[in-house]
């Protein structure tokens, strides 16, 4: 019985981590000055194209959030994040 209840809570655990991961990015001016923040400090000269198009996602998610889309503006700052740390 106790094996059977502790297999139980470790798969269910196994399979909320992945859905956790994939969670989107929260849409208000904090998260979006950390991302700028985090994308203006990528100084490679590789990285310039993530880093443009990170910014683009920015601007994309601000309007966005100007004209009320929450679910476009989250999506546009996970790919501004995903950008931002590309390698």
């Amino acid at each position: 019985m106790m094996k059977t209840l502790f297999a139980t809570a470790l798969l269910g655990l196994a399979l909320a981590a992945p859905a956790y991961a994939d969670e989107m990015a929260k849409c208000d001016d904090a998260t979006m000055m950390k991302i700028k923040t985090d994308v203006g400090m990528m100084k490679d000269p590789a990285m310039k194209p993530h880093m443009e198009m990170a910014m683009k996602e920015i601007d994309m998610a601000a309007m966005a959030m100007k004209d009320h889309k929450m679910d476009d503006c989250s999506m546009h700052l996970t790919e501004a994040m995903k950008q931002s740390m590309m390698k």
